[in-house]
């Protein structure tokens, strides 16, 4: 396989943004073949888009029919695919089946974010199994995460988790995080104007026109609203499909 080929096959399975991070040392879980086509279509195509449907939740009614079929087997192969899609739906029928012994597969696979797409269903399962280390998992996360302003990946979603396990059991997971959220927020503000600026230099050279006035407006920082209606819907559901 060429380097081009490389890197289509790539960006299919969702790496999309290399980066690096502190966690190479800890244990990869990858299949040792491909996934089979007929594997594929029975246990990731029909779910794995239908899984983040808010408007149409027949995919529930689906999930409850072949839920008995969910093995181990099968949710630890989907898990070991170099796939976003193959990886949500397995992250997925972990919290059904409540298979707590792939908290460390998950919870590394959030924590080196390999593939986008994804991470909003690792940092649910990890709060849904709900064990101190998948806990532990999500903190280890932010821990990292908050300090690269620069990569836009689950930080915001795995903030709300910890705000959602707050708010179920009187813990005081989210304060922890709120100083490094707050300097990750002004530190992409900053970003955020110096691109803006340089672009509306450009927009000036080339214009001959001053452009001030709109620059200031597009580089005025947004505050984040933590929500966790995410996870509270999803968590109805998960109680509906579990054994």
């Amino acid at each position: 396989m060429n380097d081009q080929d490389k890197m289509i096959r790539l960006h299919i399975a969702g790496a999309a943004i290399r980066h690096t991070h502190p966690f190479d040392e800890l244990p990869d879980h990858k299949n040792s073949k491909e996934l089979s086509a007929s594997f594929l279509q029975d246990w990731v195509t029909p779910y794995y888009l239908e899984i983040n449907l808010k408007n149409d939740q027949s995919w529930i009614v689906a999930l409850e029919k072949i839920k008995g079929k969910i093995t181990r087997e099968i949710t630890k192969e989907l898990l070991g695919d170099f796939n976003w899609r193959t990886r949500l739906v397995g992250a997925y029928f972990a919290a059904i089946k409540g298979y707590t012994e792939f908290i460390d597969i998950i919870g590394i696979h959030l924590l080196k974010s390999e593939v986008c797409c994804v991470g909003h269903i690792y940092a649910l399962t990890l709060t849904y199994l709900n064990t101190e280390k998948s806990i532990g998992y999500l903190h280890q996360y932010l821990d990292h995460y908050l300090t690269t302003p620069s990569l836009y990946f689950n930080q915001q979603t795995v903030m709300e988790a910890l705000l959602y396990l707050d708010q179920q059991q009187q813990t005081n997971h989210f304060a922890k995080h709120v100083p490094a959220w707050e300097k990750l927020s002004l530190e992409r503000a900053r970003i955020n104007k110096k691109s803006v600026s340089g672009i509306t230099r450009m927009l000036e050279i080339v214009t001959d026109k001053s452009l001030g006035e709109e620059k200031a407006e597009t580089a005025a920082p947004k505050e984040a609203i933590f929500k966790t209606d995410f996870f509270m819907g999803h968590m109805a559901i998960l109680e509906r499909l579990k054994d």
